[in-house]
């Protein structure tokens, strides 16, 4: 089953006279030539323009097909939950700016819950007593915005067993970078999720939830100047090094993987974004 939820919902048109429908088409045709035109230029000017921004586009992941994968869309977040290992695929999300510095909720009366909905959703039973935080995908910080999305991002579908050595270290850290950086480039692209190709042998639980190796996150940035991308991967039990340690490409992410990320964009683009993994360049630049 999958939930939809639609941010914007646009009024219905009325029905006008003849010579208003016909005023109204000039309109739209003269609007859609003007777009066209302006969408050239403006990939003319700049060889690192996206074009015409798209975030459902770039938060789009290619799987491979035998992926056991159940699509749920949450407020400001998007679940594809492996209903046969009980955690996510991953977990994707367009970050703000204003949703990183939003301070209009608070995670106090949140609470973590099996969604009912959801074919292998764990219940809070599987995590109790195991040792293992419920470790977020997408983090109650970034959902400060919204009372729904913070409610949404504690449904067990978001969360996958987590040490609380990575939990509350180099995992941490990554998701208040992520904060930081959305305030700064007006607009992040995050996408995350377990490492579900390792060999996975240990459980949690009745339902037995599988504890992951490692945690893969690719970040995309595309209204900075010129784009940029970086990824991570995490070790779930040696957390040497710190969040800088496990810096690395989007390509790396892909191919361990087999997913494919951002691949609405150009190719030239993409090539460029998922070939990087600066993490001094990205901590370094300012406003």
């Amino acid at each position: 089953m999958t939930r939809r939820y639609n941010r914007s919902r646009r009024p219905r048109k009325s029905q006008g006279a003849l010579i208003s429908k016909i005023a109204f088409a000039a309109v739209v045709i003269f609007l859609a030539a003007l777009a066209i035109y302006a969408g050239k230029r403006i990939q003319s000017e700049s060889e690192t323009t996206t074009g015409v921004y798209n975030s459902d586009s770039l938060l789009a992941v290619v799987t491979p097909p035998d992926l056991p994968a159940l699509t749920v869309d949450y407020e400001g977040f998007t679940v594809s939950f492996n209903t046969r290992m009980h955690v996510p695929n991953y977990v994707a999300w367009e970050l703000t700016a204003d949703e990183a510095a939003a301070t209009e909720v608070t995670r106090n009366s949140a609470k973590f819950r099996q969604d009912t909905a959801v074919d292998g959703c764990p219940t809070t039973d599987d995590y109790r007593n195991s040792s293992f935080d419920r470790g977020h995908m997408c983090p109650a910080a970034d959902m400060k915005w919204s009372r729904k999305a913070m409610d949404d991002c504690h449904y067990l579908t978001n969360i996958a067993p987590q040490t609380h050595k990575l939990n509350g270290g180099p995992w941490q850290t990554v998701e208040a970078n992520c904060r930081k950086w959305a305030e700064r480039d007006s607009a992040l692209i995050i996408i995350c999720g377990p490492i579900l190709t390792d060999r996975l042998t240990s459980t949690i639980g009745d339902n037995g939830v599988i504890v992951p190796e490692r945690f893969f996150k690719v970040v995309y940035a595309p209204y900075a100047n010129p784009p940029r991308g970086i990824a991570f991967i995490l070790n779930n039990f040696d957390t040497t090094g710190g969040a800088q340690a496990g810096a690395t490409t989007i390509d790396e992410v892909e191919a361990i993987t087999g997913f494919d990320f951002f691949s609405a964009l150009p190719d030239d683009i993409e090539n460029k974004i998922e070939s990087e993994s600066n993490y001094q360049l990205w901590q370094r630049l300012k406003n």
